[in-house]
């Protein structure tokens, strides 16, 4: 019956007319969790969980990680186009060289806004005046407990970065206007940059 009810509601979704309401609901019950990998950046678990109309647990392998921080860097000088802050390092598994955001994990007890201060000064050097919040998101939930926190920084002013031993960056200004041209082309691949970038862009034309 339930697979019968699952498969009717997969062919016959709701349609939705007016706003639509978020319902965040309940936590699933997890029923047993062991550590099956560690690492110092993230540990991995294996949960057998019971879900909401399910009739028996499910096993979940998920990687829990203590978060990360996004940094939509901006020098809004020239209003109409303001320089966006974008950095090219390789990402060995992408097996390519991104161009993304300036970003950075979240120290276990560390304040949010404080690791995007540390994240920006490390990687570009660069400090902020105006600090803002922009959006949060998971990036990969079917598997990875990692979300990410998203801030506008303002006020620019330059310095010395600090990147750690393994960190090799390649710091650019580009205008907002040209990465939403790459974006359109398909040449920008990192997810946080999209989503930031043209979530921002899309709040810059309603003011």
């Amino acid at each position: 019956m339930a697979k019968k009810e699952a498969k009717k509601a997969a062919e016959s979704p709701e349609v939705v007319k007016g706003k639509f309401k978020i319902k965040p609901g309940k936590p699933a019950k997890i029923v047993s969790s062991e550590l099956a990998f560690e690492v110092p950046l993230f540990k991995v678990f294996t949960d057998q969980v019971l879900e909401k109309g399910a009739d028996k647990p499910v096993r979940r392998d998920i990687i829990r990680h203590n978060g990360s921080v996004v940094i939509l860097a901006v020098d809004d000088s020239k209003k109409k186009d303001p320089l966006i802050v974008i950095e090219r390092q390789y990402r060995h598994a992408a097996g390519q060289f991104l161009y993304e955001l300036p970003a950075g994990k979240v120290d276990e007890g560390e304040d949010r806004l404080a690791a995007a201060k540390r994240e920006l000064i490390e990687e570009t050097g660069l400090r902020a005046k105006k600090w803002k919040e922009l959006t949060r998101y998971f990036a990969s939930p079917g598997f990875l407990g990692e979300w990410m926190q998203v801030y506008v920084a303002e006020g620019l002013t330059p310095g010395e970065a600090q990147p750690e031993a393994d960190e090799r960056i390649e710091i650019f200004q580009v205008r907002l206007s040209e990465i939403l041209r790459l974006i359109e082309a398909g040449e920008v691949r990192d997810g946080k940059t999209l989503v930031s970038v043209m979530l921002y862009a899309r709040l810059r034309k309603r003011k």
